[in-house]
């Protein structure tokens, strides 16, 4: 099983397999096209309520880990989906957030198994 996370606005390559937007906003400045997706899977992204919560403050992290696991108990089909895919090959889990330590597409590779 293979899942790799990493910023949308960094050039993707040819490694990263099957490319999965995880973010519930298209991100500023990218083009669909230079985003080169296979999926935009917004129903796997955090609640609006929840994303404003955390606001991408660092000390709010395991907080937000806790909650966004809840949300994502709700979607356990789309999640098993994207763990049968990551079986049959890469999988890069793409964010927009500058952290890239505390960001939803952590929380998201750790429950497929990272």
């Amino acid at each position: 099983m293979t899942v790799h996370i990493k910023r949308v606005y960094e050039p993707p390559s040819t490694r990263e397999g099957y490319r999965v937007l995880v973010d519930r906003v298209w991100p500023r400045g990218v083009s669909r096209e230079d985003a080169v997706l296979g999926e935009w899977a917004r129903e796997l992204a955090p609640s609006k309520e929840l994303r404003q919560w955390f606001a991408h403050k660092p000390e709010r992290f395991e907080g937000f880990r806790r909650r966004y696991r809840e949300e994502l108990s709700a979607h356990t089909g789309e999640l098993e989906a994207l763990r049968k895919r990551s079986r049959r090959g890469t999988v890069t889990l793409l964010f927009a957030a500058r952290d890239t330590d505390h960001n939803n597409a952590v929380v998201l590779a750790e429950l497929l198994g990272h």
